[in-house]
């Protein structure tokens, strides 16, 4: 047997460990429930060992599971209080590292992709890695320059080898432990998530289509106040190679950022989410905090362009007109608006207040002049939404998202948990009134 087989039989063993453990798990609890034990600390107590084993095996993985993981992790916000706390080093950890590839095995993908004599473009290569992503790892050099003495900085992403087939066979596994994820919120749907990223591995693994995304955003940045756009330096279809970016990762700004820090990248971030769409014909579609860095100067740096959703017409405009029809109380244009869209199906009969009721809390961050996000909101949100016993919880299930609208949808809701991560407070209602058509028209 080839060791790529068997590293292919070690991944699904992990993976297929999950639903085993979470049996054993659930076995455990009903012991405990036999001693007297209250339901609710059961409950507790189960969700906590299975969350905590959960992402320590995604942690340990590459490829999908790795993935996953981080797309799952921006959720974070939304944990009551006492599950949050003993995994969410685990989430950090999953946004920022993965255990690195060997270094002979890099120099070959480097050997490969630029050429016999790779080592001549650069003036240094740190062999140790600086960072992971989800189907590669960073390490930082420094690109020779023509007639200069000094190099520039740069960060060398390899993409690990047979990272598609990786992909494909996590995703496929994790698809089908999907229920497994309650475990982060009562409710949430993991299936259309794994759906969505499977349907984004081609793209993804293509480094050269990554770098034409990255230089329309550093065009359409050039010399920006509040964002910096690293260029492209050189790509090849397994390797990009790009300017470094020194700065506090978004996950430290979390964890230990002060509140002015923690307030400036929160505006940043909503205003390259809907800016983008605008100025690049493009949205940064991978949300997760390991992307982007708050510079020394006040701007946020972004990186990875390999997960971008193409807009080229900009956000659509009756997304800015339902939003303000909402905060205008017009529950029929609302209704109708939802319908023209698709969000309700042509034989499905409800009723526009009870649609407005349902919005409506959603658009509470744009319905005043400055807003604080808070895991308290979110939670609150996250709790209406998906509590069977609510009455948005029976509207949200006769409402459809129409696939045009998923991508815009996925990064949206990611990019508020993020807010919400950060407690970041701004002035979100004018930055929708700058950027998203349709919200700011009589």
């Amino acid at each position: 047997m080839t060791d790529i087989p068997r590293k292919a039989v070690a991944r699904t063993a992990k993976l297929a460990s999950l639903p085993l453990s979470f049996a054993g798990r659930t076995v455990w609890g009903l012991g405990k429930r036999v001693t007297g034990m209250a339901a609710d600390v059961v409950s507790a107590q189960i969700a906590e060992r299975t969350a905590e084993q959960l992402f320590s095996v995604l942690g340990q993985l590459k490829g999908g599971a790795m993935k996953l993981g981080q797309a799952l992790s921006v959720f974070e916000a939304a944990l009551p209080d006492e599950l949050a706390g003993p995994y969410r080093e685990a989430l950090t950890k999953l946004q920022e590292a993965a255990p690195p590839l060997p270094v002979a095995t890099v120099h070959r993908v480097l050997a490969e992709q630029l050429g016999p004599d790779w080592r001549s473009l650069f003036k240094e290569f740190d062999d140790h890695p600086a960072a992971a992503a989800s189907i590669g790892q960073v390490h930082r050099a420094e690109w020779k320059v023509p007639r200069r003495k000094a190099g520039v900085p740069v960060a060398v992403k390899v993409q690990y080898p047979g990272a598609g087939d990786a992909l494909v066979a996590d995703l496929a596994q994790l698809g089908r432990f999907a229920a497994l994820f309650n475990v982060i919120q009562p409710g949430l749907d993991v299936k259309p998530l794994v759906t969505e990223l499977r349907e984004r591995v081609v793209e993804e693994l293509d480094y050269e289509l990554e770098a034409v995304s990255q230089r329309a955003f550093a065009a359409a940045y050039a010399d920006d106040e509040q964002f910096f756009i690293p260029k492209v330096m050189a790509v090849a279809p397994r390797v990009i190679v790009t300017e470094w970016i020194e700065g506090k990762p978004l996950s430290a700004v979390i964890g230990s950022g002060t509140v002015a820090e923690r307030d400036r990248a929160g505006e940043l971030m909503a205003t390259l989410h809907f800016s983008a769409p605008q100025r690049a014909g493009m949205l940064h579609a991978d949300p997760h905090p390991g992307n982007f860095r708050l510079l020394p100067d006040g701007r946020l740096g972004v990186i990875d362009f390999g997960a971008v959703a193409r807009l080229p017409e900009g956000l659509p405009a009756i997304v800015g007109k339902l939003a303000r029809l909402a905060l205008a109380g017009d529950a029929d244009g609302v209704m109708a608006g939802l319908r023209s869209e698709g969000f309700i199906k042509p034989d499905v009969e409800l009723d526009a207040k009870a649609i407005l009721e349902y919005v409506s809390p959603m658009l509470e961050p744009i319905a005043v002049d400055e807003f604080r996000f808070s895991r308290a909101w979110l939670r609150g949100e996250a709790a209406r939404i998906a509590s069977p016993r609510s009455p948005a919880y029976a509207m949200g299930r006769q409402l459809n998202l129409p696939p045009a609208y998923l991508m815009i949808h996925r990064v949206t809701m990611g990019s508020i948990g993020v807010l919400c991560q950060l407690e970041a407070k701004a002035h979100y209602r004018a930055i929708l009134q700058e950027w998203l058509p349709g919200f700011a028209e009589e």
